[in-house]
């Protein structure tokens, strides 16, 4: 038995007429006849009820009619399936992002993904922007969630949303009520990213705290975001972050000022290869995008 054989068989059964299923067909009526002949003698059962006036199916063929358009609608998911496997980077998806990104977002744009594409692997690195850029130019990561600016001819990037940014305290050991006490914050004991690690975004701090009349002294870096609040919240100094840690965080110890005043914000991007062009890949985008609008 052949697949060309049920093809035939459910023609026919749909039109119960041998002439107006080979024209569908499109073959010529006797070698139909003779395919449906060979389907009967192999399965060993009477399908159809032929005379000169009429085709109808044996209460055999409608049994066999209805299992085989299942057994057609299953191969054709199958396919469908398979060809999407083979389409989705050998089954596996890799996203990086930064710390400083809230994790939630990540969380819910994992299980989105699972939900379009239930058998890829998709895997979550926490790594620093520049070595984003890099992992994706080697090919080590399939999406990458960064702070701009980036320059690189091999990566497409894609701005997701602008950033400002927050002085976070802790609220018992200091007393901040507005953005203008900000200045009087020059002789206070500082935690920021390490330089190497995240330069443009240590740059942009100085450049904060240049605009408020003051060089902080920083005493402790860290390469993590939450690792700096709580850095802060142990009492081992302050800090200032991206707005959006501040929007998250519902720590009664912890206090955050937002800097309105200065007009400096961060661009949070989205990054791939310029040469991806999986349907993976642009759903995750499009489900991110989508999320910054809210």
């Amino acid at each position: 038995m052949e697949l060309r054989h049920l093809k035939y068989f459910l023609a026919v059964a749909e039109e119960l007429n041998f002439t107006k299923a080979a024209e569908k067909l499109f073959i010529s009526q006797p070698p139909l006849s003779r395919q449906i002949i060979e389907l009967e003698n192999e399965i060993q059962a009477k399908l159809f009820i032929r005379n000169n006036k009429k085709v109808e199916l044996t209460e055999a063929g409608k049994y066999f009619e209805k299992e085989v358009t299942a057994l057609l609608q299953n191969l054709e998911r199958i396919s469908v399936k398979t060809k999407k496997i083979a389409e989705n980077v050998s089954g596996e998806f890799r996203i990086a992002y930064i710390s400083s990104i809230y994790s939630s977002v990540i969380s819910d744009l994992i299980k989105h993904l699972k939900t379009e594409f239930p058998y890829v692997n998709f895997k979550l690195f926490e790594v620093s922007t520049t070595k984003q850029i890099d992992a994706l130019e080697q090919g080590k990561i399939d999406l990458g969630i960064i702070r701009s600016p980036i320059k690189s001819p091999k990566i497409k990037s894609q701005l997701w949303f602008q950033d400002g940014f927050s002085v976070v305290y802790n609220k018992s050991l200091i007393q901040i009520n507005s953005e203008k006490e900000i200045p009087n914050l020059k002789d206070e004991t500082f935690v920021f990213f390490n330089k190497d690690y995240a330069p443009h975004y240590h740059e942009v701090l100085l450049e904060l705290c240049a605009f408020y009349g003051f060089t902080p002294r920083v005493v402790h870096e860290s390469n993590n975001i939450n690792s700096i609040v709580q850095l802060v919240k142990n009492g081992l100094g302050i800090s200032i972050v991206p707005s959006n840690i501040a929007k998250n965080n519902q720590d009664p110890e912890i206090g955050f000022i937002e800097l309105k005043k200065v007009n400096l914000f961060t661009d949070v991007s989205l990054i791939t290869s310029k040469e991806d062009e999986s349907e993976i890949t642009k759903s995750a985008v499009d489900f991110l995008l989508h999320f910054s609008k809210k």
